[in-house]
């Protein structure tokens, strides 16, 4: 079917093809629409459209970098996924991919020199007039013919923008409601989602700094602290969840679960807030984490693995393909698994060793060198005094499960500490529940670890 032309009487796009594509929230069918200006968008429907009154839409501007790259720098291919699958659980609705809003309209080209512009200090609307471009100059009349052609009525649009309801009113689309998509900010894009909201009035994504802990998203900025920028080694984040009396693992190492839903919901906001997520081996082989994000809408961490004997089997959770991973071992470890391990798509780096397996220092060193600004160490016993011991951390974020299981894993080992004066101090607290958990992030006082 062809789309029906706009209000202001320009050419509307043209149906060309249409192909069922399976996704991995369900079969929509792709209709591609192809514009007098030689762009092509692609409506993906899913379901029936029906009498096309209340349809559930996402009207989706193109971002090569976020959406097929995962750019952290935007929430874009974040909100693509998210609204696939809400219109999926819905049963009937529309994902719309606009082509040519690259970087709101201005072009790839110009969007990459407008980050130039924004890592000189300009925020995302000053960046595009240091250009000389215009701060947003898309229009939604391909979009709104497009619906109109799909036989849509009236729409629940599924956006944080206020001026995409209005530019598909203009064109001639009924719009009942703006239903945003939330997203976990991350501290590429933190600055973005606050212009978007400061400067273009878009509704919040990140959701509010709470006191009782709401479904995701949630904003955990205050949980994970101020980024303290480090030449030789990434802002480390230590968070562990411990019962009453102090045990992160009965003594037979079950770990499963101390704490409630809402508070590994709650940590996986913290991983999406962070570059890398770090666990060593010992707690690899015995709870065979996967470290991504999947409880809350947000971008997974890489994955990074202590692992001085390469002893990670090719079957581990962390080799799956939904995040990279990176695991640092000794220069002697077994050359023929390593070749295992980089054969099932790990990256394998070599560490000295040191006193708990591998230098903390040197490990830390080289995750900085590749790009690695925050880290977020999740355990276990070994990894967490090893990482306290070297004065190599910045924030401890820790949950109180209101459980008691007597002997068992403590979370930190000995930190050679005589006195109670000499411990590691912990100051800036903040403090939140998760469902019956106690949630508390401290940063480490400066120079309260010492060297150890």
């Amino acid at each position: 079917m062809d789309a029906e032309p706009s209000p202001d009487g320009r050419s509307a796009p043209l149906e060309v093809a249409t192909a069922p594509i399976p996704t991995p929230y369900g079969e929509f069918r792709a209709r591609a629409f192809e514009s007098p200006s030689g762009h092509v968008h692609l409506a993906l429907v899913f379901g029936e459209i029906g009498d096309g009154e209340s349809l559930l839409t996402r009207v989706h501007s193109e971002c090569l970098t976020g959406d097929a790259l995962g750019s952290l720098r935007c929430d874009c291919g974040v909100q693509l996924r998210s609204a696939l699958r809400i219109v999926a659980a819905e049963g009937r609705g529309v994902v719309l991919y606009v082509n040519g809003h690259e970087g709101r309209g201005i072009g790839l080209v110009n969007k990459l020199r407008a980050y130039v512009e924004q890592d000189a200090g300009a925020d995302t609307v000053d960046a595009n007039l240091r250009l000389g471009l215009h701060a947003d100059p898309r229009d939604y009349v391909d979009p709104a013919a497009i619906l109109r052609s799909l036989g849509a009525r009236s729409v629940r649009l599924l956006s944080n923008n206020p001026a995409k309801a209005a530019g598909l009113r203009e064109h001639g689309v009924a719009v009942e409601s703006l239903q945003p998509l939330g997203t976990v900010a991350n501290r590429h894009n933190r600055a973005y989602l606050d212009t978007k909201q400061a400067r273009f009035r878009h509704l919040p994504s990140t959701g509010p700094r709470p006191d009782e802990l709401p479904p995701a998203p949630v904003d955990v900025g205050s949980l994970l602290g101020s980024l303290h920028s480090h030449a030789d080694r990434p802002h480390v984040v230590l968070k562990y969840a411990q019962t009453l009396d102090g045990r992160i693992a009965t003594r037979t190492g079950d770990a499963k679960w101390i704490s409630g839903e809402p508070e590994r919901q709650l940590s996986h906001a913290i991983r999406a807030g962070c570059d890398a997520v770090l666990v060593g081996a010992r707690t690899l082989l015995q709870d065979d984490p996967q470290l991504t994000v999947r409880m809350v809408p947000g971008s997974s961490p890489l994955r990074v693995v202590l692992d001085s004997r390469l002893r990670t089997p090719r079957t581990a959770k962390v080799l799956s393909d939904d995040a990279a991973t990176v695991i640092l071992c000794r220069p002697d470890a077994d050359p023929a698994r390593r070749r295992a391990l980089e054969s099932s798509g790990a990256t394998v780096r070599d560490v000295a060793p040191g006193p708990d397996g591998l230098r903390v220092d040197e490990a830390l060193r080289l995750l900085r060198s590749i790009g690695i600004a925050s880290l977020l160490v999740e355990g276990g016993g070994r990894v967490i005094t090893s990482m306290l011991r070297a004065a190599a951390v910045d924030r401890v974020v820790v949950s109180l499960s209101p459980t008691i299981i007597g002997s068992g894993v403590e979370a930190v080992g000995p930190l050679g500490v005589d006195r109670v004066a000499d411990g590691i101090r912990l100051v800036h607290r903040s403090v939140f529940l998760a469902g019956d958990d106690v949630v508390m992030g401290f940063d480490v006082a400066d120079g309260a670890a010492g060297e150890r």
